[in-house]
């Protein structure tokens, strides 16, 4: 059933488990003691839903089958399996030794693009904040 929707479809759900899976491991600081598929799999709905359009283009009938559910069940599998595979790239590394040398930090664990990509936003959000909450500005 997956297969047989339109290309553009395929790449937006594809997108949307993606982009899910990026916001629900931001929500649990990519704590992989905090990640439950349950979890993750409410919030993937709920944003599919809220923000999706191909969320909305599918029939009813199709939401409702089981195969489909198997088959969206396997796709949410590859993707998240894709993004755990992906390594950082050279800079993100650079990068993030540089934050970790600038920061003091002794190491930071990190095993894939997406997740190194949140330790980098997060420390660069940090270095930018004041130090001192007393401190009115």
């Amino acid at each position: 059933m997956l297969n047989h929707l339109p290309k553009e479809v395929k790449i937006s759900v594809t997108r949307s488990i993606s982009a899910a899976f990026e916001k629900y491991m931001e929500s649990i600081q990519w704590d992989e003691q905090k990640y439950e598929m349950d979890k993750f799999l409410t919030y993937w709905r709920e944003y599919a839903e809220k923000h999706a359009s191909w969320f909305r283009q599918l029939d009813d009938a199709v939401k409702r089958d089981p195969r489909f559910h198997e088959e969206l069940a396997d796709k949410i599998n590859e993707v998240i399996g894709k993004i755990l595979r992906e390594p950082p790239s050279e800079q993100d590394i650079r990068t993030l030794n540089e934050l970790i040398g600038r920061r003091g930090l002794t190491d930071i664990d990190y095993t894939c693009k997406m997740e190194a990509k949140y330790h980098i936003r997060r420390l660069t959000e940090q270095e930018y904040l004041p130090h001192d909450k007393n401190r009115k500005y």
